[in-house]
């Protein structure tokens, strides 16, 4: 009913037209004979009315035709669909349809050749990452095994560089499948305090280093969701904490359940985020105020954290005041099992 309205709106100049027509023709027949004017009068006008519903449902039903034919086109511009087309316009559109034909098949010929280049690029990355992490598993099985054979200061260098590189490795990794076109996540209960205790034994270095009170009151709390995506949002929530965290640093995970959502809190009490600078935190690249501690900040972290967070289905609360630390709440959606 709304595609015959819009077509009569279209058209209404020509109903208008075949009215004054049939007024003109009244007109005839009044001076001509006032008796056949009263016989034909109606009959005129009616058969206008009925010529004009009847052109207008033809009209109506080539339009919608045309435009599926179109939408095929537009989905698939090859030159099958281009003839089709080309048979149901009028001569004045055929060379405009030609030109877009050209320009959608060589767009299509280029989305094509980016996506060919794209996919090789994720696998380059996803391969170069992998690769990397031999050289890394090496460096870590010399600081467990020889630690005695190296000097306290040097050991802790060494294993904070391991740390560093690993963060960034794995920081890469999962940059690249979140943009990949395929996903490989596998939902399935997952303990919080194995995650937790697993990203925070890998960031033992760099807690120890700052000298990390670690406050950790989880129990059996379960949650459903993806293993590898949840631990990698706890890595880089735990990284910011290291990277900004002041004097006598703590680290507090906390666990609270309400009616439909399971939450966990990791809250540091480092140098926070200034309030102007709060909203936009998940933004790719914002490193938010220029002080010292930020300057080689990359402000990936919190935008990849962001990213999985909507991948897994999860939401994320951040509150923090400057100066005085930084919370942020992972809440995920209570799963009947």
């Amino acid at each position: 009913m709304k595609r015959f309205l819009e077509t009569l709106k279209r058209y209404a100049l020509w109903l208008i037209l075949l009215l004054s027509v049939d007024a003109f023709a009244v007109l005839l027949l009044w001076l001509s004979d006032v008796q056949a004017l009263k016989a034909l009068t109606g009959m005129v006008i009616l058969w206008s009315l009925i010529l004009f519903a009847a052109i207008l449902g033809l009209v109506c039903l080539r339009d919608r035709k045309r435009e599926k034919l179109f939408e095929n086109f537009l989905s698939a511009p090859d030159a099958v669909n281009e003839e089709k087309l080309l048979r149901a316009v009028s001569g004045q559109e055929r060379e405009q349809l030609r030109k877009l034909s050209a320009v959608l098949r060589e767009n299509q010929n280029c989305l094509h050749n980016l996506s060919g280049d794209l996919q090789d690029y994720e696998e380059y990355v996803e391969g170069w990452a992998h690769e990397t992490k031999t050289p890394l598993a090496l460096l870590t099985m010399i600081l467990d095994n020889r630690s005695d054979e190296l000097p306290p200061e040097l050991q802790a260098k060494l294993d904070y560089v391991r740390s560093r590189l690993q963060e960034n490795v794995t920081q890469m990794l999962y940059y690249a499948r979140l943009k990949s076109s395929t996903k490989d996540y596998r939902f399935e209960p997952v303990r919080l305090q194995d995650s937790v205790e697993d990203v925070l034994e890998d960031y033992a270095p760099l807690l120890e280093e700052k000298q990390f009170a670690v406050q950790n009151s989880l129990g059996t709390e379960t949650v459903y969701t993806d293993r590898r995506g949840l631990q990698f949002m706890l890595s880089q929530i735990i990284s910011n904490a290291v990277k900004y965290s002041g004097d006598n640093p703590m680290l507090t995970i906390a666990f609270e359940q309400t009616e439909r959502e399971n939450i966990l809190t990791v809250t540091d009490n480092g140098i926070g985020v200034k309030a102007y600078d709060l909203p936009y935190i998940f933004q790719k690249g914002f490193t938010g105020d220029s002080t010292d501690s930020r300057k080689k900040a990359t402000g990936m972290g919190l935008y990849l954290t962001k990213k999985m967070a909507e991948d897994l289905n999860l939401k994320l609360d951040v509150k923090s005041e400057w100066g005085k630390g930084f919370s942020i709440s992972i809440a995920f959606p209570k799963v009947n099992l």
